[in-house]
């Protein structure tokens, strides 16, 4: 077991669904084989719906997009920093409103990975 690397659950929240396709292809480039995607909403839009009292916020959310894609992905722990470079490159300054997030939680066990894609695109 000690030969096995050290893994990390990459959780992205994505405000711009269209820059989605763009971080996929990334990952693959990175190595990173398996990525699991969710629509998602943020609080403030639901809460702006459905909540009358919080309907002025729907004004201040006009700008930010409705519909964010949440992308979970299991990664060794020496691909983290790429991932999140590479986050940061194409949906933008995450610290930015409106941009997104990411956060990153360690990973005890896994069962059912698929295999990281070395560098000639061969399982490793």
């Amino acid at each position: 077991m000690s030969g096995l690397p050290s893994m990390r659950l990459l959780v992205a929240v994505v405000n711009d669904s269209e820059k989605l396709d763009e971080i996929l292809a990334g990952f693959v480039d990175l190595g990173i084989t398996g990525a699991t995607v969710l629509n998602s909403e943020g609080m403030g839009t639901l809460i702006s719906q459905e909540i009358p009292i919080f309907a002025g916020l729907k004004t201040l959310l006009d700008q930010a997009r409705p519909q964010n894609r949440t992308v979970f992905s299991v990664l060794p722990e020496t691909a983290v920093d790429a991932a999140i470079a590479l986050l940061q490159k194409v949906a933008g300054d995450l610290g930015a409103p409106a941009t997104g997030i990411v956060f990153i939680l360690p990973v005890e066990r896994v069962v059912g990975l698929a295999p990281r894609l070395g560098a000639e695109g061969t399982p490793t």
